[in-house]
């Protein structure tokens, strides 16, 4: 694994590139300095760039705060979430799994994601008894953002009835502004705990990344994905065949900070091994 202090040697050697938003682009507040320079320097270069990332609402929304950031659309190529897949798994239901789970959904997460479901042949429950399964997109506005602890009733109740969860966002944490905030992988890993059925959509998970493919339209030996997570974003590479570097300023900033050997250890007990790393996304 390279320990790289910029971007720039890895643009040469790809034409496909997978990039991350929170941790890599921005904190959820603002960009990072160097980020979108990165971007604008790979579509001047007549590089290929989708934004993948494991938010749970629709692309278009992510976009547009992109946009309200200063990150403007002609920076990249195409954007992907996790929120966007779920919707369009939900819409098509040519999978097994989601094919089978009605069309009553309890919906946990804030009332902004309930984009995800607008337009579908869905109803929204009212509650866990009238449901066939739960979409969950995370912590909701009136019980918080900062811990488990007040959705795990919830869960219990809803394992305990048998309802199956479509989780989308598999992300167990992100860091906004400094302060690191629950997501919805965390809230379904508790509900696998508790015996209730879970599939989540997103990274690391294959299924997402046939579709960045087909937007990318490049060979797979040519794609490069960029993040900062090793249990989403670089796992997620391994999964789907391609190459990974690892942005080391986003959620192990804390943990790692600039201790390569650290990293190395790091990557190595998690079974990945990333091509190389960045202390972040600046050229």
């Amino acid at each position: 694994m390279r320990h790289l202090t910029g971007f720039a040697p890895l643009a040469t050697e790809y034409d496909g590139f997978i990039v991350d938003l929170w941790g890599v682009m921005h904190d959820g507040i603002s960009p990072y300095d160097g980020a979108m320079d990165c971007l604008r320097r790979l579509q001047t270069a007549g590089k290929r760039v989708v934004l993948l990332s494991n938010a749970p609402r629709r692309a278009s929304r992510v976009a547009r705060g992109l946009r309200a950031m200063g990150i403007p659309d002609g920076c990249y190529n195409a954007v992907l979430t996790s929120g966007e897949a779920t919707r369009m798994a939900l819409l098509e239901r040519t999978d097994p799994w989601i094919a089978r789970l009605g069309r009553r959904v309890l919906h946990l997460g804030p009332e902004k994601d309930r984009n995800l479901i607008e337009g579908l042949d869905l109803d929204l429950a009212a509650d866990p008894a009238s449901a066939d399964f739960v979409l969950n997109t995370g912590p909701n506005d009136d019980d918080g953002e900062t811990g488990p602890e007040p959705y795990l009733p919830l869960l219990r109740h809803c394992a305990g009835l048998g309802l199956p969860m479509l989780c989308a966002n598999p992300d167990l944490e992100i860091v906004r502004g400094g302060a690191r905030i629950i997501c919805a992988g965390l809230l379904a890993r508790f509900y696998a705990q508790y015996g209730g059925e879970v599939r989540s959509i997103g990274k690391p998970y294959p299924e997402v990344y046939a579709s960045v493919f087909a937007m990318l339209g490049v060979p797979l030996a040519r794609v490069l994905a960029v993040g900062d997570a090793l249990a989403t974003d670089i796992a997620g590479a391994k999964v789907a065949g391609i190459a990974s570097c690892w942005v080391l300023g986003g959620i192990h900033a804390e943990l790692i900070g600039d201790n390569h050997a650290l990293a190395d250890a790091e990557a190595a007990n998690a079974g990945l091994a990333p091509i190389a790393t960045i202390p972040s996304f600046m050229w």
